[in-house]
Order: C-alpha cells, then structure tokens, then sequence
C-alpha cells in the first residue's frame, strides 16, 4: 500500500512538457538577466520570454539590444525534434555558402573591370590612331 501511495505522489509531482519549458525559459531569462545586471546593464522585461537592455553605440547613438529565450518544442504535427547541433551545422553551411558566393561575385567584378579597362585601351589606342 504504501508503495502505491509513493508512485501516486511521484507522478502527482511530475510537471508536464510544456511547464518543463516554461521553467526552462525562466531559470535562462533569470541567469541572463541576473549576468547583465551583474555587467551593470539595466535589464527590462518586455514580454514573457523577452529582456531588452538600452544600449549606446559608438557614435553615440541609442539603441536597444532585444534578447529572445524559448526553448523550441518542433516534434509535433510530423516535424522532427530541434536538434541545435544540426541547425548550428546548417548555419555553418549557409555562411560557407554565401562566403562562396560573395567570393565569385567579385571575381566577376574584377573580370569586368579588367575587361571594361581592355576596351578603353583598345578604344584610346584606335583614337590616337586617327589623330
């Protein structure tokens, strides 16, 4: 019986996914928001899973950095659960990408020039040709 008792107050104890995130979400905004302040930084909260901490650039100017906190729940309707390392590799992959990218843009833009300078020659050498 009081095995039983015990397995009914455990599972009365368990909290469901969702509240798990929840508490997740709030312990990391705390942590942060406890560093920041730490740092000095005036810290707001300006919605459930959002701080913002005004900032000034270098040139003076006021800003505010906006940091977001959630924890991805992805695994339902048919999506696969998040996985950062493999986001992280894919954004490592994009960055690769568009420095590749990049990159053969302006070997083009090179080749352009160099052919725009070629015709410019070739056109001053024919006019000073006819002179």
């Amino acid at each position: 019986m009081n095995k039983e008792k015990k397995e009914r107050e455990d599972k009365n104890m368990t909290v469901s996914r969702k509240v798990e995130r929840e508490m997740l979400r709030e312990d990391f905004l705390f942590r942060i928001k406890a560093k920041l302040f730490d740092d000095g930084e005036e810290v707001l909260r300006v919605k459930s899973n959002e701080i913002a901490i005004p900032v000034v650039g270098c040139e003076g100017n006021e800003d505010w950095i906006v940091i977001t906190v959630k924890v991805p729940t992805g695994a339902n309707k048919g999506m696969e659960p998040y996985d950062g390392y493999s986001e992280a590799e894919s954004y490592q992959m994009k960055l690769a990408e568009k420095e590749r990218k990049a990159k053969e843009k302006e070997e083009k833009k090179k080749r352009k020039i160099a052919k725009d300078e070629e015709v410019r020659r070739k056109k001053k050498e024919i006019a000073d040709k006819k002179e």
